[in-house]
């Protein structure tokens, strides 16, 4: 299993919305810096349940902000105790000497071509999941790498889109020539996209079902679970901490299990039972009757009788890049960070 995050917004809290923000972030410290509630307890459960399992989980981060933050992230990431295995940063120095501003804010020429690199590096036949935010283009450039990696892509139509979004000439040309290279593997099983700025789910349709957006971290854990790559006691674990470092409120967790159903990530019967399971660890408000020591002796029997979740079929989706880049730049979307 391969877990590769966008870092700004998805799992730290950054600020770069004008260049004077961008300028500031190299001088940020380690302890300054803020994570995204929940993000460490679920990346921590990723790498101690495939341990635990005996088998590979790789985590990597890729970002658009400048190599020179790189010290303070790799301490901040030692403070919240999470293991990596590769961080990549955009130098924009070149832009800035070559006075190309356009080009600073551009992600998708930058985080498409690294992806590729990524993959022709990865093992034979890994698995990836995907973690982006809906600030810019994350929805957008993690679709399309999918899409390249399995194939489904055309080489010409690839470089289409490319000339549409009006990315870095020499990056479009470093793109046409490694997805060349990639051996097409249907790899890619989720994207999630962490709705930061509470962009409404259903914008994300044109996505498919591939693409989950969530409203927390919680709603990420439990769609891992449906995959089978996280226990149960990772949806509690993730839980607890936005109970205890983020104000949240165990009815406001229910909510977030009941919208995922509502939206058809999780079958009613598997949410009945992870609710039940939920409500036992104190993560969710109990509306169960049977409690006490005889509900507790229980509950526990029936956890260690259950089987684990089926991976749900994610049916594929031919995604109409160009009408869909037409469609959220008309409608004022900053999908893509360098389109006007």
């Amino acid at each position: 299993m391969i877990y590769r995050w966008d870092l700004d917004k998805t799992y730290l809290k950054s600020d770069f919305e004008s260049l004077r923000k961008m300028m500031r972030v190299p001088f940020e410290r380690a302890e300054d810096k803020i994570d995204e509630p929940g993000v460490v307890a679920l990346i921590r459960s990723l790498k101690t349940s495939a341990r635990r399992e005996q088998r590979a989980a790789f985590v990597y981060f890729i970002s658009a902000s400048p190599p020179q933050i790189q010290r303070a992230i790799r301490e901040k990431l030692a403070l919240d105790g999470i293991e990596f295995d590769g961080m990549v940063f955009k130098n924009q120095l070149q832009h800035l000497v070559r006075g190309r501003f356009r080009f600073l804010r551009e992600q998708i020429g930058f985080k498409l071509a690294e992806l590729l690199k990524a993959r022709l590096a990865a093992p034979p036949g890994a698995v990836e999941f995907l973690f982006g935010d809906d600030w810019e283009s994350d929805p957008l450039i993690y679709s399309l790498y999918a899409d390249v990696i399995a194939g489904r892509l055309d080489h010409d139509v690839l470089a289409d889109i490319l000339v549409r979004l009006r990315i870095d000439p020499a990056r479009l040309v470093e793109i046409k020539a490694l997805s060349q290279r990639v051996v097409p593997a249907d790899a890619v099983r989720r994207i999630f996209i962490n709705l930061e700025r509470r962009t409404p789910p259903e914008r994300f349709h044109p996505f498919g079902a591939r693409l989950v957006p969530t409203f927390n971290y919680f709603q990420t854990a439990i769609v891992l679970r449906q995959e089978g790559v996280l226990p149960t006691g990772a949806v509690v674990a993730v839980g607890r901490s936005l109970l205890e470092r983020s104000a949240y409120t165990r009815e406001r967790l229910r909510n977030s299990l009941d919208d995922l159903t509502r939206r058809g990530y999780v079958a009613p019967a598997a949410a009945a039972s992870l609710r039940r399971d939920l409500e036992a660890a104190e993560v969710l408000p109990s509306l169960n009757p049977l409690g006490g020591w005889a509900g507790r002796m229980r509950r526990r029997w029936r956890r260690r009788r259950a089987r684990p979740p089926e991976r749900p079929p994610i049916p594929v989706k031919t995604i109409e890049y160009p009408r869909l880049i037409d469609s959220w730049v008309a409608g004022g979307s900053r999908l893509s960070g360098e389109l006007p």
